[in-house]
């Protein structure tokens, strides 16, 4: 880009002449203009209008109380761009029964005969969807299926089989590369926008599936489920989130990658609804503590804290501490990438797990299950207390016998004080806590604590991997060892 060209200096080495040639074919390499690609994409980028009943509809009002509140959350942080117009709440006014809500958002159509992509967040809920072509004419559009967990929605205009359509690219964009952004800003249809590619692969907190590109390219409000280019006019993203402390555009935009989207999308659009691949299990990554408490050579690959009962890990042999380190050969570099590795398989598929377990490895074959609609792993502990047990100086805890403190059930040790300055305070372990096991061996007492204590130093580990369960969750914990 010109503004990083490097000026040309009078020198007696001649160092201008070979900056020059440089920075002509960087001006040949930097398009002329986005003209005849806007002109060729534009007219199937769609602005789409909702109303959503806020009486009749308790999500509506949800959102309507998260809009009209002053306070700024790690959702509206990162908040979607959808741009509800709420009467009466925050001014002062009151609410009305059956009143309804409006909303704008952006999308493209990606077939003649009218089937079009959005966010989910823009059409969920809604009892009228409508969308206007560049050229101004409006339609009434149907839902066809929503995916809440990629945020991607599948609607269809009916009654033509001319509307003008854009792809999805087969290429995965790279860093640097230009991209042009369409969509509906605070209502401004048909406003074009144009950036780099800044950066892939981004984990917004926005769900399990999260591969956000992100992009400079300026996006608002209103812009969400609209579609970003590029220079061959082929869709790499579906703008969807920003990040702005300010509420506006500051360069930072997050697209759903189009290799998600067509996977996303044909589900939809075959049955309404996305299908994917279940493993049954609570993983968290695998840090370098954790892989020096294991032996593992690399931090790599997650980490299970709970095999979920009857699920298909629990049925093929998968246990508490194992760390999965590939798919079907395919290397896991932490859990996000293993949950969108399984969810990006069919249920009933056949899949070779390489686990790394108690210092070897081995590789387990199992059939995935099919993700539930709504399923969390919890921790069914609850916190207990009880009188200071044997004092372990190294993790800076006292702990007894999970079974003489009241509701922490028979397995493990409670922690029952936790000394604010230790190595296990500094790693979230709080009273109550239950451990576990204790570098893969289940414990019931203080001394089997001190025991396994003893054995991880003297084998030459620098932290201990402790098998934790709370209120929350049950988890593993790597402890710097004093």
């Amino acid at each position: 880009m010109a503004a990083l060209a490097i000026a040309p200096v009078a020198s007696p080495f001649g160092i201008t002449s070979l900056i020059a040639p440089a920075q002509a074919a960087e001006a040949a390499a930097t398009p002329p203009g986005f003209g005849d690609l806007v002109s060729k994409v534009k007219p199937a980028v769609i602005s789409v209008r909702v109303k959503i009943d806020q009486d009749n509809d308790k999500s509506a009002m949800l959102q309507q109380n998260r809009m009209d509140s002053d306070e700024d959350t790690p959702f509206d942080q990162f908040s979607r761009q959808f741009g509800f117009r709420f009467p009466g709440g925050a001014n002062g006014m009151p609410r009305q029964r059956h009143q309804m809500i409006t909303g704008e958002g952006s999308g493209f159509f990606i077939s003649a005969d009218g089937y079009a992509v959005t966010n989910n967040h823009v059409v969920d809920h809604a009892q009228s969807v409508q969308v206007t072509m560049d050229d101004g004419t409006t339609y009434t559009a149907k839902v066809v299926g929503t995916d809440p967990k990629t945020d991607l929605a599948l609607i269809k205009v009916d009654g033509k089989k001319d509307f003008p359509f854009v792809k999805f690219s087969d290429q995965k964009p790279r860093i640097g590369d230009w991209v042009v952004a369409v969509g509906n800003p605070f209502g401004l249809g048909g406003t074009v926008t144009a950036g780099i590619v800044s950066a892939s692969g981004r984990d917004i907190g926005n769900g399990p599936y999260d591969d956000f590109i992100q992009i400079d390219a300026p996006i608002n409000k209103g812009n969400s489920g609209g579609p970003a280019f590029d220079m061959n006019g082929n869709v790499i993203g579906v703008n969807t989130a920003i990040f702005s402390p300010s509420g506006g555009s500051v360069g930072i935009g997050f697209d759903i990658p189009a290799s998600t989207a067509k996977l996303v999308v044909a589900q939809l659009k075959d049955k309404g609804a996305v299908t994917r691949g279940w493993l049954g299990v609570q993983v968290q990554p695998v840090t370098s503590d954790i892989a020096d408490s294991l032996g593992l050579r690399e931090a790599r690959g997650a980490i299970v804290d709970n095999p979920q009962d009857g699920s298909p890990a629990a049925k093929a042999g998968i246990e508490a501490g194992d760390v999965i380190t590939a798919v079907n050969g395919t290397p896991i570099k932490d859990s996000r990438d293993l949950a969108r590795t399984i969810a990006g398989l069919a249920p009933g598929t056949s899949v070779k797990l390489d686990v790394f377990r108690k210092g070897g490895s081995k590789t387990m074959t199992l059939a995935l299950g099919e993700l539930p609609n709504e399923r969390q792993a919890k921790g069914n502990a609850e916190e207990g207390r009880g009188q200071p047990g044997a004092g372990t100086p190294r993790l800076g805890l006292s702990l007894a016998p999970a079974g003489d403190v009241q509701g922490a059930g028979q397995n493990g040790v409670v922690v029952t004080d936790v000394d604010p300055q230790g190595p296990a305070a500094e790693r979230g372990i709080r009273t109550g806590d239950v451990i576990l096991n204790v570098g893969g061996k289940a414990v019931s007492n203080a001394g089997e604590v001190r025991s396994e204590l003893a054995q991880a130093k003297s084998s030459g580990k620098r932290s201990v991997l402790l098998q934790v369960r709370s209120a929350e969750a049950t988890r593993f914990v790597a402890v710097p060892l004093a």
